[in-house]
């Protein structure tokens, strides 16, 4: 485990991954990363959901495998102090407060 990368998902869901979605299997799990801030609220979105499960399935884990695949290109020591910082700070990466 590291301090940045994807959190864990729920058993199971790493089997849904085709393709080149599977290359984020190689970054090491984390505390946090840019998926994890994002969806910090996450319970808070699937409860207000109708079908939490089918949002998961079709707007949240998608989502997060595209901002993962994002971060394994980019990534770097300083992207990963400011995932560090912007946590310390409960803040998101599109905050106008971290700007």
């Amino acid at each position: 485990m590291s301090f940045v990368g994807p959190r864990p998902d729920v058993p199971g869901y790493a089997d849904k991954l085709k393709g080149d979605d599977r290359e984020i299997l190689r970054l090491k799990p984390g505390i946090t990363g840019p998926a994890s801030l994002k969806y910090a609220n996450e319970e808070e979105l699937l409860a207000k959901q109708e079908d939490p499960v089918k949002y998961n399935d079709e707007v949240i884990f998608p989502d997060k495998v595209r901002i993962n695949r994002q971060y394994l290109k980019n990534r770097s020591f300083w992207l990963d102090l400011k995932f560090i910082f912007l946590t310390l700070l409960r803040r998101t990466p599109g905050d106008p407060r971290f700007r």
